[in-house]
């Protein structure tokens, strides 16, 4: 769930009920508010993202911190990958 919310955070700031909509039409799943707000609280705890008041609902925005740990993420990923390849070839 996190590196889903982070990577949407990388195009644009998102609302909770942002992030619900965008999975919900991306995966056709609806997740629960419950679920997502205590997972937009734990990132911006950890410094992964920040909220803000726009009006009357909350926006969150990716950090550096979270800009980082979606740059090691695909890193991660090239390797896995390429570890693969090299493993089936």
């Amino acid at each position: 769930m996190d590196i889903l919310i982070l990577g949407q955070l990388r195009n644009k700031p998102m609302s909770g009920y942002d992030v619900i909509e965008f999975i919900h039409k991306k995966f056709h799943i609806l997740v629960s508010s419950g679920t997502i707000y205590s997972t937009l609280y734990s990132m911006e705890r950890d410094g992964l993202i920040e909220g803000m008041w726009e009006q009357r609902k909350r926006v969150y925005i990716l950090t550096d911190k979270g800009e980082e740990k979606i740059k090691i993420i695909q890193n991660a990923n090239e390797k896995i990958q390429r570890f693969i390849a090299d493993l089936l070839a």
